[in-house]
């Protein structure tokens, strides 16, 4: 009796990704939009289902994985990070589960690659892997496994962001393009379609489920049907934020031959300064259009047009790379199985160069240049001081819980982490400039320090003043804690000191 091995080759590289992911989870603040994500789950629970904001760009799906994390383990920046970590980590063992269509080395060097990408570390997820995966092994076998694969990944995709249309239209037109390519330059092997083995009733039980959960999500687990329009509504908002950039455009990396825009090459350059496995199997993809796998020219094909659709679309932040390397990624692994084949020596050195580069690079971004804006990756996200306002109020808070009734007003159009971060204290309320409330008679008042001196102008007792930045987009802030209140916390510390940090 063969008794199974233990893959600990896949072992290692999953322990792998978890460590880069895991340790010091929370070092970075909450970024912009994790605290957008937190606050849509404090509606959750206020609610009692999400609605969907068919302007949000994003699918209900991760909106309910925060909220389950933050139910279950409280208001922790971990905690609203674990439901992207555990994907990230799930996408690497995906990636191993490409094996039986590109072989085992070829898998393993792509998870290895994925596991230590500065962008999946950074923030990873997705479930396009799951559907390319099931089109991969219908193509090969068939079965009603990669069927429901296929359908299980549409719909994740479908839940998690509009963009699923540029994904499931790059699939098919990557099916058409390479039936189109067989016939000026035909595949080696081939790979013919194999006979399909399962069932209409396989198809309407698995399109069925798909749906119910697309209706059960968008639909705010059946309490508020009116988002399911959403589903339609969204493309119209999406389209135009797409086309507009809405300040996220990168015309800097425009590439134009005579006066004419011809694409963008914002993504490429990523690739070059941060994946460079992926930029490895970006060069792949271009071999493979002369004779080769067909299987692999499907892989490249689709994961050329992502990359070009993509580079149309003004609208670009960084985060979304981890939608458009992935596929590359594969290439990669199968460029380094088929050079090991041939000059092992070589492979395994060309494999330590790229691979070292990506864990040099993911060490440094991740656990000591996250906030650091000369890095492409580092985008909209809070700076550090930003302790400067939360900790008084927190620590007070947590050895009284009667601090968390301290009333609070903040004057700054742009407040984004602070009120899912401050979301335990009802008191602090938010206004925009051009509806500032009439009185600052509170505890905590936070504005631009451009408008600092108006407002101590108008507070009629002590206060301590702190200067900190939000973010590195925004001008300086300043805090006023009224020193009635907070003398516990500051101590001797005299009332007003600027663009200094609390301890």
């Amino acid at each position: 009796m063969n008794e199974r091995k233990i893959p600990w080759v896949e072992i290692g590289i999953l322990v792998l990704a978890a460590l880069l992911r895991f340790v010091l989870l929370d070092i970075k603040p909450p970024h912009f939009d994790e605290g957008v994500n937190g606050w849509f789950a404090d509606q959750m629970a206020k609610n009692g289902f999400y609605h969907y904001d068919p302007t949000n760009y994003h699918g209900p799906l991760h909106f309910y994985a925060v909220f389950a994390a933050q139910t279950l383990f409280g208001r922790e920046i971990w905690a609203i990070r674990l439901p992207i970590i555990l994907v990230s980590i799930a996408c690497v063992w995906m990636t191993l589960r490409f094996s039986r269509f590109l072989g085992a080395p070829a898998a393993r060097w792509a998870a290895l690659a994925m596991a230590l990408s500065p962008a999946y570390v950074f923030s990873g997820r997705y479930t396009i892997l799951m559907t390319c995966w099931g089109i991969l092994g219908l193509w090969r076998d068939g079965t009603r496994q990669y069927l429901f694969a296929v359908v299980a990944g549409v719909c994740g995709m479908i839940l998690t962001k509009e963009t699923y249309v540029m994904h499931a239209a790059a699939f098919v037109l990557a099916g058409l393009t390479l039936w189109g390519w067989q016939y000026i330059s035909p595949s080696r092997p081939a790979q013919a379609i194999a006979r399909q083995v399962w069932t209409r009733r396989d198809l309407a039980a698995s399109v069925g489920l798909a749906v119910l959960a697309i209706v059960f999500f968008y639909s705010g687990n059946f309490l508020d049907f009116p988002g399911l329009k959403g589903l339609y509504q969204t493309f119209a908002a999406w389209t135009h934020t797409g086309v507009d950039a809405a300040g996220h455009d990168k015309p800097i990396y425009d590439i134009t031959i005579l006066g004419h825009k011809v694409i963008n090459a914002y993504w490429l350059m990523l690739f070059c300064r941060y994946e460079w496995p992926a930029l490895l199997g970006f060069a792949t993809a271009i071999v493979l259009a002369f004779p080769s796998d067909a299987r692999l020219r499907y892989v490249a094909i689709y994961g050329a047009g992502a990359l070009v659709a993509y580079s149309l679309v003004p609208y670009k932040t960084p985060w979304c790379i981890i939608s458009i390397q992935w596929p590359f990624l594969l290439l990669f692994g199968a460029a380094v199985a088929w050079l090991s084949r041939r000059h092992l020596l070589a492979a395994v050195a060309l494999a330590a160069i790229v691979l070292g580069a990506s864990l040099y690079q993911s060490l440094r971004l991740n656990f000591y240049h996250f906030t650091d804006e000369k890095e492409p990756y580092v985008y909209v996200q809070t700076f550090p001081e930003v302790k400067t306002l939360v900790r008084p109020l927190l620590d007070l808070a947590k050895a009284d819980p009667r601090y968390y009734g301290v009333s609070g007003q903040i004057l700054i159009d742009s407040y984004y982490p602070l009120p899912w971060m401050l979301g335990d204290f009802p008191q602090i309320g938010y206004y925009s400039k051009t509806s500032p409330p009439e009185s600052h008679d509170v505890d905590v008042v936070v504005v631009e320090a451009s408008r600092a001196d108006a407002i101590r102008g108008k507070l009629e007792e002590p206060y301590y003043r702190r200067d900190f930045r939000l973010r590195g987009s925004q001008d300086l802030c300043t805090v006023f804690f009224r020193q009635s209140v907070f003398s516990q916390w500051f101590g001797d510390q005299p009332l007003e000191v600027k663009e200094v940090s609390a301890p």
